[in-house]
């Protein structure tokens, strides 16, 4: 089968022929048809958050058509259309077990320590699948387990409750996700900040306050917005020393600040300033967990979540237009997601 692989570094993905993966009595073979490209596949490819090998297919978040079942696998059938949890864990152990299987210490995530979907097939433990409706296209499926499933994770952190005011920051994949279901948790008001017009634009659609960073400067807006009092939850879900400042800095007493986006920079604190005077809770965020998916299934179901406008591109499973994907990612760039469709 067409696979395109992480090769190290700093380099172009190729596309390679590998074999079809073999599965155990515990698994299942999903033909893929779709995967999402995830700014993590782009943090990969820059050698930011190290693989667990090369070379390797990346790829988590995907969705498609069961091809086979394993002899162990009761309740799954061939033809049925799944998104895949990308977790691969033990299933057993007490993280697992409490449901927090994110921190199995055995965990293997998709396209990252073992292959993903930017290929043909994929196999997984049947565990990790997660039946669509037919009203979900295969594309916003599998934008749904990760750019959804870690807004969800991220806010359920936050512990939104009615009448509150939220601030995203971040109106990309993860945050288009996050003002619709911020506002499915009761909050009372939701301002986006981004400095793309376009995705602000899509935030307004789904009733945030859109706030271009590039106008003014967003903190003090949200607190002007705010009669001075700022916001309850601030969640920084791009990966930037200056948006994770102003995330810290738009908060107010008994604020939470929900740290998502990935980056490598130190940032300074100014304890009682910035945390203690106003209680201020610094939270971090990782991942999401399997039981909350079949969660956000429902609500795209129930039309509490609309992912029909989630997906702004697609592209054909071919390495030279992956790689354009993972650069425009890199200049925060290409709408809210692009996904291959093989």
């Amino acid at each position: 089968m067409k696979a395109v692989r992480f090769v190290g570094v700093q380099k172009p993905l190729q596309m390679q022929e590998v074999p079809v993966p073999k599965i155990s009595g515990s698994d299942v073979l999903v033909e893929v048809k779709a995967a999402g490209i995830c700014h993590s596949d782009a943090h990969y490819r820059a050698g930011l958050s190290p693989v667990s090998s090369t070379p390797l297919t990346l790829g988590h978040e995907v969705a498609g058509l069961i091809k086979e079942v394993g002899s162990e696998v009761p309740d799954i059938t061939v033809g049925e259309g799944v998104a895949l949890h990308y977790n691969v864990t033990c299933g057993h152990c007490f993280r697992c077990a409490s449901g927090n299987d994110q921190f199995c210490e055995q965990a293997k995530m998709i396209g990252h320590h073992i292959d993903g979907g930017y290929a043909e097939y994929i196999a997984v433990p049947a565990r990790n699948v997660i039946r669509l409706p037919d009203k979900i296209p295969f594309e916003q499926g599998a934008t749904l387990m990760c750019a959804s499933a870690t807004a969800y994770h991220a806010l359920l952190k936050a512990r939104i409750k009615t009448g509150d005011k939220v601030a995203i920051l971040g109106a990309g994949g993860l945050g288009q996700s996050a003002i619709q279901l911020a506002r499915t948790f009761g909050a009372l008001q939701v301002f986006a900040v981004d400095l793309n017009e376009d995705k602000l634009e899509i935030a307004a659609s789904h009733g945030a306050v859109s706030i271009n960073a590039n106008e003014v400067d967003p903190v003090e807006e949200i607190k002007r917005q705010t009669g001075g009092k700022g916001v309850d939850v601030a969640v920084e879900m791009i990966g930037l020393l200056q948006t994770t400042r102003q995330a810290i800095e738009c908060v107010g007493p008994l604020g939470r600040v929900v740290l998502v986006g990935l980056f490598d920079k130190p940032v300074e604190l100014i304890t009682y300033k910035d945390l203690l005077a106003n209680e201020v809770e610094l939270i971090g965020s990782n991942d999401h967990r399997l039981h909350e998916l079949t969660t956000l299934v429902d609500f795209v179901k129930n039309g509490k979540l609309d992912t029909s406008k989630a997906v702004t591109k697609t592209i054909p499973l071919e390495a030279d237009a992956i790689n354009t994907a993972l650069d425009n990612l890199e200049e925060f760039g290409d709408g809210i997601r692009t996904v291959i469709v093989p």
